[in-house]
């Protein structure tokens, strides 16, 4: 099955996921994450890209950014995968792509998602074993979103902002995200509408991504399920938004 286009709507928020081919690594000292790092904070500035928060894995990465226009996120994710992996092919002196095909995106719009999108991404380190806590991973937003550290590559998103008027007060309630645990239904929804392009929005932007005709959640694959005796529609999705 074909998939379908990309869903970007400019100034709403994309999580964008890409991965190493074939689960390769793609950082392999700390060099490559700083010259990615680099690399991602010249191309946001470069084609309008205002970058969230971040997590540099070892065979893939995670975004949460918001494109002005529709062409951004795809202009920005192709110079980036085509000029890391330039330097990555040099500095290994190996040939070849590094990426598993094109990267993965998902629409995330409200306090509710966009919120628990800064949290997914950051905590990728602790569910991988990798790091006590989100704050013990160095390649990660998290420091810079939750204090003390600056950092240079970051724009607070509107819903972040709300958080607090008072900065410290702001970082405070921001750490304070991530003292529960995992929700299994939330993960569950991120991977899934991440993997298919399908948005994790609000109320108010449903109606507008619905008049373009695009599905907000998975449809189930098959035949159409039959009816009932009653002649009620049994009604099948993946998970509720």
């Amino acid at each position: 099955m074909p998939r379908q286009p990309r869903l970007v709507l400019p100034d709403v928020a994309l999580h964008v996921v890409q991965r190493g081919h074939n689960r390769q690594a793609c950082f392999r000292r700390e060099t490559d994450y700083l010259v990615y790092l680099t690399l991602l904070r010249d191309l946001c500035r470069k084609h309008g890209c205002a970058l969230h928060a971040y997590c540099l894995m070892t065979n893939h990465m995670h975004l949460l950014l918001t494109p002005r226009d529709e062409h951004a996120c795809a202009t920005l994710m192709r110079n980036l995968g085509q000029r890391y992996v330039q330097y990555f092919n040099r500095q290994y002196e190996r040939s070849g792509t590094l990426w598993e095909g094109r990267f993965r995106s998902c629409l995330v719009d409200s306090a509710d998602y966009v919120l628990a999108c800064y949290r997914y991404i950051e905590l990728n380190p602790v569910r991988a074993s990798m790091a006590a806590c989100a704050a013990a991973y160095s390649w990660s937003s998290h420091c810079a979103n939750a204090g003390p550290a600056r950092g240079e590559l970051l724009s607070p998103h509107a819903e972040y902002l709300a958080l607090s008027q008072d900065e410290t007060s702001r970082q405070n309630a921001y750490r304070q995200l991530f003292d529960v645990g995992d929700d299994p239904a939330f993960l569950a929804s991120i991977r899934t509408a991440t993997n298919g392009g399908f948005p994790m929005i609000g109320e108010n932007l449903k109606s507008q991504v619905a008049a373009t005709g695009r599905h907000l959640t998975r449809k189930r694959s098959g035949p159409s399920p039959a009816k009932s005796e009653t002649g009620a529609d049994l009604l099948a999705g993946d998970f509720g938004l």
